[in-house]
């Protein structure tokens, strides 16, 4: 199956050539494409991504969401898998989950941060309010999720038509997780080693953390 890797970008030139030489340097070998989804970076990002072999699309519509269901809608391959482009998660980790899809039946894998970070990775602010949001999502939508927050997913692309994505923000990404598991998607979390991020963080902790437990109650209860 082809896997096409999804980034969203926004001035990450510190990291994005890392990002992309550890991607091609995971799929050698595979059928694979790399679509970076750029949303009005002023730095090098376009032209590294460029340089480094990857499809680069235009996204003048601020939203780590959007940025998303944009590079969804462009990608071409079988599989969709997605990182953040500042070298926090793993790409060596994609061939593993994509062999699970191929092999065991899996439509959608998503991955947990926290089970084994470090204080040094992530501090005990973001650690509660991720333990936050991962225990709202859980009792609003009686399952269980390790990690309701993590940004790296791996999952047939045919899956999409199941899914209600509703968010253009920060929300997509328990949204999406939340969706497979209520749809009866065949689903998986497996942990991952999650790493000290590159560059500037585009993060508002609180703000975010805000707008993430409003929208899980507006999903809930049907007002998204």
């Amino acid at each position: 199956m082809k896997i096409s890797v999804v980034i969203p970008t926004m001035n990450e030139e510190e990291s994005i050539g890392e990002v992309l030489d550890e991607v091609k340097k995971a799929l050698r070998g595979r059928d694979y494409e790399i679509i970076i989804v750029d949303t009005k970076s002023t730095d090098r990002t376009r032209e590294i991504a460029l340089s480094k072999g990857a499809k680069v699309i235009d996204e003048p519509r601020r939203g780590y969401g959007r940025a998303y269901k944009t590079g969804f809608e462009a990608a071409e391959g079988d599989i969709i898998a997605t990182l953040d482009a500042d070298c926090t998660y793993p790409a060596k980790k994609i061939p593993e989950m994509a062999t699970m899809i191929e092999r065991d039946g899996f439509e959608f894998i998503t991955t947990d941060r926290l089970s084994n970070i470090s204080d040094e990775v992530m501090g005990r602010k973001h650690k509660f309010g991720n333990w936050v949001l991962k225990t709202t999502a859980n009792i609003l939508f009686n399952i269980r999720l390790k990690d309701s927050q993590s940004g790296m997913w791996v999952f047939r692309k045919a899956a999409l038509r199941h899914l209600r994505l509703t968010s253009d923000g920060m929300p997509l990404s328990e949204e999406i997780k939340i969706e497979a598991i209520k749809k009866g998607l065949v689903w998986k979390e497996i942990p991952i080693d999650y790493q000290h991020r590159k560059g500037e963080a585009k993060i508002q902790s609180w703000g975010d953390g805000r707008k993430n437990f409003t929208f899980l109650f507006k999903k809930r209860f049907g007002m998204v």
